[in-house]
């Protein structure tokens, strides 16, 4: 029997309709293409992105163990929001961010509340939003006004503050980073912190450099400041990197709710969590600080379903890998991957700075992040954008970037270390530094290129 008998001729994939003529970019076709084709189209145009692993400016997971990707491949139909379909995904659910909320020190285990979100940014709004509402709702008991809510941050967070700002109309009060304060240590506090002040920003791994900043400190001075002018206000730390490290590599620094002041605290699994993107969780020091307003139930699905969330239907895949990496790894094997991590970013910086013309800013101590800039005496025909485009084309990409707003004329580069970076990767990544260095260092005059806009803020 032959392929014609069956009323069927196998074409080769490539000479298949979809690949062998043109589909509109822009509209959906009128006809089909059959599943090989289609496949193969897509795979095509993804394989023109970056190869993740070589990637060094992002903080998301780029690499999980062959059994992860199974389970990944086995659950990616989950729904996170239908508790009521989904029953044993939801108490994975509740027993991960328990174990989040016991791992940061809460002082009472049965009294405390979290959620898991598609990532530390949702987690963040959420966070940002609790505290505006228990001032709202403390103002209106004392029959005070609720207009103009501010919250105090450094002006090196992430983004994804300034659109909680935007998002949910909180006046940003930014304390700017200086050559003498890169981040925000308390330092002159009282001059941002008023009566409409709902919160104050910590970050456990600062986006520019990976710096910590020193909660406990901040908490001082608000201890102070309540004390001279009766405001008391609380502290949201966003751990999105470092409460994922500090407490097994740094369990010494008390950032978590050992400190008082702090009622909730958010991280992403998809960072160093260990988990492929994306998830993120939040928890709070007990139930009083999640207001009830911030809750909602729905029938719909098949049973009252409360939900906390700023999205709705969602992956259920990616917390079940969370759970994985908790019961995979435990604290030993965190503390071991966590600890790779940063041998290995200490490793970089140290290299880097005894190339000549680098000045470290931080050193990949903290979370394995470091930041680096041109020494001010060294005064090269090049730019760290240069470097950076000469590292690209060798498949690297090591972002440079100007600081925030007041130091904006500082440029920086920067390397995440993520679990994937070996040290023998790293000791190829210095090679390739030196040598696209000493091609620089040998230009007559400054490199051609364009305008690079760098940076993550404002």
């Amino acid at each position: 029997m032959t392929d014609l008998d069956n009323d069927r001729i196998d074409v080769p994939v490539f000479a298949q309709g979809g690949l062998a003529t043109t589909l509109p970019r822009n509209e959906i076709a009128d006809g089909m293409l059959p599943a090989e084709a289609a496949y193969q189209l897509v795979h095509d145009q993804a394989m023109l992105d970056g190869n993740a692993r070589l990637n060094l400016a992002t903080f998301v997971t780029t690499y999980m163990d062959k059994e992860a990707k199974l389970l990944y491949m086995q659950t990616v139909d989950k729904n996170m929001i239908d508790k009521d379909e989904y029953p044993a995904t939801a108490a994975i659910e509740d027993r991960c961010w328990r174990m989040l909320a016991n791992l940061w020190h809460v002082p009472d285990p049965t009294d405390t509340i979290g959620t898991s979100t598609i990532g530390s940014s949702e987690a963040c709004m959420l966070g940002g939003l609790a505290l505006k509402r228990h001032w709202q709702e403390a103002r209106k008991a004392a029959g005070k006004s609720i207009e103009k809510p501010n919250i105090v941050l450094s002006t090196a967070v992430q983004v994804c503050w300034e659109k909680f700002c935007n998002y949910f109309e909180v006046e940003p009060h930014w304390v700017p980073v200086t050559e003498d304060h890169l981040y925000l240590d308390g330092h002159d506090l009282e001059k941002y912190v008023d009566e409409n002040t709902i919160g104050v920003v910590a970050i456990m791994g600062q986006t520019y450099t990976g710096a910590y900043e020193p909660v406990k400190e901040i908490s001082a001075k608000l201890d102070q400041i309540q004390k001279d002018t009766g405001f008391d206000v609380k502290i949201h730390v966003d751990g999105a990197s470092g409460a994922m490290i500090a407490p097994f590599c740094q369990p010494e620094i008390e950032w978590d709710f050992r400190v008082d002041r702090v009622v909730s605290i958010s991280t992403s699994g998809h960072k160093f969590g260990l988990v492929y993107p994306g998830v993120g969780w939040i928890a709070w020091r007990n139930n009083e600080r999640l207001p009830d307003s911030m809750v909602f139930h729905c029938a719909y699905l098949g049973g009252d379903m409360p939900t906390l969330a700023l999205n709705f239907s969602r992956p259920g895949a990616q917390v079940l890998l969370q759970y994985y990496q908790f019961l995979r790894l435990g604290k030993e094997g965190y503390r071991a991957v966590q600890q790779n991590s940063l041998d290995v970013a200490q490793y970089l910086s140290s290299a880097i700075e005894a190339m000549g013309p680098f000045e470290l800013v931080t050193r990949g101590d903290t979370i394995p992040v470091f930041a680096w800039r041109l020494k001010k005496d060294a005064s090269p025909n090049w730019t760290l954008y240069d470097l950076q485009d000469r590292l690209r084309m060798k498949g690297w990409q090591v972002p440079a970037y100007p600081l925030a707003d007041d130091l904006a004329d500082v440029t920086l580069q920067r390397i995440v270390v993520r679990n994937g970076l070996s040290r023998d990767l790293a000791t190829k990544l210095l090679a390739d530094i030196e040598t696209e260095v000493k091609f620089l260092e040998q230009l007559d005059g400054p490199m051609p290129h364009e305008e690079h806009q760098g940076g993550f803020h404002h």
